[in-house]
């Protein structure tokens, strides 16, 4: 029983490691890159705007899109390797 709880608690203990740098990833390019860092990015151009408007409107949407793709893949290799995947 004792290791039943200890692998449980490990699983969980992984899946809040994920969520929490996901969120970090998130807040970093939406928060930092899209209002915080955007000054020092106006200089840089990307498709007819500046680097920081462009991350405030599309980049921060896009990563994440890529990190749902990302927590959904790592969940499943983590699923896996406690025995819980789904058939």
């Amino acid at each position: 029983m004792a290791d039943n709880q200890s692998d449980k608690n490990a699983y969980w203990s992984a899946n809040i490691r994920i969520v929490t740098w996901c969120l970090v990833i998130w807040a970093v390019v939406s928060f930092g890159f899209g209002i915080l860092l955007r000054p020092m990015l106006s200089g840089i151009a990307v498709g007819g705007t500046d680097l920081g408007f462009w991350f405030a409107q599309q980049g921060s949407i896009l990563v994440f899109l890529a990190l749902i793709f990302f927590y959904a893949w790592r969940m499943n290799k983590l699923d896996a390797e406690h025995g819980v995947e789904e058939d």
